[in-house]
């Protein structure tokens, strides 16, 4: 994605976005980072310590220092050039999703193990589940309790969190399944038999996407 601010990057706008909201020192920004952005951007996390001075660096952003007690501590805040460059940014096109998933991997070459090997890989699966839900179970919470920060922004904050909401869900529904699955095999995953009626399944609902984008290309998108 090219911007008009080449020295910015997706993560400097997740930087700028926070601090649209307001000032925040480093640790606040990684304390927030951790509640919401770093579920679906976890590279602005390990950016975090020089993000903002790059921002500070080019205009986009403001360092004051403060002192707390006896400890000095630096707040960044957002410039007008920053602003108009996140308004700029916001409407432009961005990138699809990109899915990292280390267990996926060893599923894929599941017949390097034993059937013992790929049951386990799939029940961490279906704990990472059950940890983010432990996680983020305060957060819709605290909204619904009129606690959660930001209720302004609540609109879109449910856009977000549902979509984050419906992939914990659906790597739990996948998990349960292919566990399910998996128990029914014999020992040696050489003899076990493919899920024919899954793959008529994804086979239709790949076709009807593809015929809807093959519609939208026809219609000039």
């Amino acid at each position: 994605m090219s911007t008009d601010h080449g020295e910015l990057t997706p993560t400097s706008y997740a930087i700028l976005g926070l601090l649209a909201l307001r000032p925040w020192t480093t640790y606040e920004l990684a304390k927030q980072m951790d509640r919401a952005l770093g579920y679906f951007w976890p590279r602005a996390r390990s950016k975090l310590y020089e993000e903002p001075k790059k921002l500070v660096a080019h205009g986009y952003a403001r360092a004051t220092s403060e002192s707390t007690g006896r400890r000095p501590r630096t707040m960044y805040s957002i410039t007008a050039k920053g602003r108009r460059a996140l308004a700029q940014w916001v409407p432009m096109p961005g990138s699809g999703p990109v899915l990292e998933f280390e267990q996926l991997i060893r599923v894929f070459f599941a017949e390097h193990g034993s059937k013992a090997d790929l049951l386990r890989s799939l029940d961490e699966v279906r704990r990472w589940a059950e940890d983010r839900g432990e996680a983020s179970v305060g957060i819709p919470e605290a909204y619904l309790a009129g606690t959660g920060a930001f209720p302004e922004r609540l609109p879109w904050l449910i856009l977000t969190g549902k979509f984050l909401h419906d992939f914990e869900q659906m790597i739990d529904r996948w998990a349960e399944w292919a566990i399910d699955t998996v128990e029914s095999w014999p020992d040696d995953l050489a003899s076990a038999e493919p899920d024919w009626q899954t793959l008529r399944e994804m086979a239709a609902a790949e076709r009807t996407l593809a015929d809807r984008a093959a519609a939208r290309r026809a219609e000039g998108d």
